[in-house]
Order: structure tokens, then C-alpha cells, then sequence
């Protein structure tokens, strides 16, 4: 009784912050925004396997892990210096490319035309095994790379913005401008959105669906891996932390819907505001619970939205 009494009041104590200082609104917006963009990267591969492929892709958050130990690991070898992030972030991209066309002709080939939960079964073996390699290889220790540099400050210093967090939101934006002119302009972004559309039809008018579903994972990966590299560099990152980007990601695709890319960008945003501004006023133990009740909320929503959607058919 005296722990439910003392959270409220602390509850109440971060509110009261809240309006009686605006500045800190604004310090959580910005960081909320700059984190929100790599949770909506990572979401926008979810969004293509789930809308391309029909796979629920459980290992989400694990590619995430894969990219973000990879550019630990670098940062460990050759120093810390935008360059060594940047080659992190490039060679992620690479090696989970390759780790997802793996994956595809081992796993997901074989499950693909399965019912939904052998796909769930198949994609969580895969996240359990990634997660104790790298268990492993790197230990259970949290990891994060810490370049060292000075807070950028605004509002006369009340406001702070770390310059790793503004560099992986820069890349985050250049990433996501250059996948979606891939998607609109190239042979291969067009034959994507046409399996989507009607993966039959696509058979018909020549297009390897298979080959697509291939591409289709090994984007979905590669992006992951890059996310990963952005989120060392701003968060800290574990072997089994893997599951809260992978809740993230589906939180994110859920709300916005497949092939919404606008509303995948809004959400992420959206998502990293509500996770900031929840964790200050709940406090932070409380953030990956946020979390997972927002995800329970928007399914919620999304149940309630298809039942009116089935009495005005009827």
C-alpha cells in the first residue's frame, strides 16, 4: 500500500515538473524524435516482410542486436571516431545482408507457405539462437559506445542534445531517403511492391517471387543491422534486449499499417515522444512496460476498428 502511495506521489512530483518547467518538454521531445527515427527504421524492414512475405518476424530485435555488437566490436578495435561509426554502420548493413540470405534459404523458404504460427516458431528459434551466440561471444554485459564528445546545449544551456544521438538520426534519414528511392525507382523495388499486391499475378508476369522473398529478408536484416549500429551509438545494448526492438518494430508497423511509409515514420517518432515523456513521468524501470501496453492498446484499437468495420458490411 505504502509502494503504490509513494509512486503516485512520484508520479505526481515528475507532472508537476512537467508544468512547471516547459524547458523539460522540450528536452524530451528532442530526445524522443532522435530516437524515434531509428525505431522507425528498424520497423520499416517489419513492414516489408510482413507486407511482402505475410512472416511475422520475430527476430527483429536480434538483427538489431547482431549490427549494434558489430560496431561495438570496431569501436573496441580501431577507437571511436565518426569514421569507425560510420564503417560500423556500412559493414552491419553488409552482414546482416548476408546473415538474412541465409537465414531465408535455411528457414524462412521452408516456412513461408506454412500457417502463421509455424512462421512465429520458425523466426523465434531464430532470435533464441542469435541471442545465446551472441550471449557467448560478448557476455551478458550491456554495451554502448560512448565517443566522448560535449552536449550540444540550446535554450540558454537548459536544453542538452548529445551529437551521437544527432549524427544517428542524420544517417537514420539519409538510410531511409536512399531505401525508399530504391523501392520507387529500381526494377527490383517495383517487382517488391508488385509480390505484395498480388504474389500470383507477379508469377504470371515473370517476376521470381522466390528471388523477391530473398531480397525482400535480406533488406529487412541489412536495415536492422544499420538500426543496431545507430542504437549503440545513443542506447545500450545486451543479447537479450533483442525482444523490446522486436516489440517496438511491431508496435510501430501496427499502428501505421503495410505499405504506409509516412505513417511508419509518424509512429516511430511517436513512439520514441510517448517512451521518453512515460519514462520521466513513471520512471524509467517502467519504460519497456510502456512499451508493451502500448502495443496491447493499439491491437486493442485495431479489434475494435475491424468489428465496426464488419457491421456496417452486414
Amino acid at each position: 500500500m505504502f509502494g503504490l502511495c509513494d509512486f503516485f506521489a512520484q508520479t505526481c512530483g515528475n507532472l508537476s515538473i512537467l508544468f512547471a518547467a516547459p524547458v523539460f518538454n522540450v528536452q524530451l521531445l528532442i530526445d524522443g524524435v532522435l530516437v524515434g527515427a531509428v525505431f522507425a527504421l528498424s520497423a520499416y524492414g517489419l513492414a516489408l516482410v510482413w507486407g511482402v512475405m505475410n512472416v511475422k518476424n520475430l527476430a527483429q530485435g536480434d538483427f538489431v542486436m547482431v549490427g549494434g555488437y558489430l560496431t561495438w566490436w570496431l569501436t573496441q578495435t580501431f577507437g571511436v571516431s565518426p569514421w569507425v561509426l560510420l564503417a560500423g554502420l556500412v559493414a552491419s548493413f553488409a552482414l546482416l545482408w548476408g546473415l538474412g540470405w541465409l537465414l531465408y534459404r535455411l528457414v524462412i523458404a521452408k516456412v513461408i507457405d506454412r500457417d502463421l504460427f509455424t512462421s512465429l516458431l520458425a523466426t523465434f528459434g531464430i532470435a533464441i539462437v542469435i541471442a545465446q551466440v551472441l550471449n557467448l561471444i560478448f557476455g551478458s554485459d550491456t554495451q554502448s559506445v560512448d565517443p566522448g564528445y560535449e552536449s550540444l546545449t540550446l535554450l540558454g544551456g537548459a536544453v542538452t542534445v548529445a551529437p551521437q544521438k544527432l549524427f544517428a538520426f542524420l544517417l537514420a534519414a539519409l538510410l531511409a531517403a536512399v531505401v525508399i528511392t530504391f523501392m520507387k525507382r529500381s526494377r527490383m523495388g517495383q517487382a517488391i511492391r508488385a509480390t505484395a499486391q498480388d504474389p500470383r499475378a507477379a508469377r504470371v508476369l515473370g517476376i521470381d517471387t522466390d528471388r523477391v522473398y530473398a531480397f525482400t529478408y535480406s533488406l529487412n536484416a541489412a536495415i536492422c543491422g544499420a538500426a543496431g549500429a545507430l542504437i549503440v551509438m545513443i542506447w545500450v545494448i545486451q543479447p537479450f534486449y533483442g525482444i523490446t526492438y522486436s516489440i517496438r518494430a511491431f508496435v510501430i508497423v501496427t499502428a501505421a499499417g503495410f505499405g504506409n511509409l509516412p505513417g511508419v515514420i509518424a509512429s516511430g517518432l511517436g513512439l520514441g515522444i510517448f517512451e521518453q515523456f512515460g519514462g520521466f513521468v513513471l520512471g524509467a524501470e517502467f519504460q519497456q512496460a510502456i512499451v508493451v501496453g502500448v502495443l496491447v492498446f493499439v491491437l486493442l484499437i485495431r479489434q475494435i476498428q475491424q468489428a465496426m468495420n464488419r457491421q456496417v458490411v452486414q
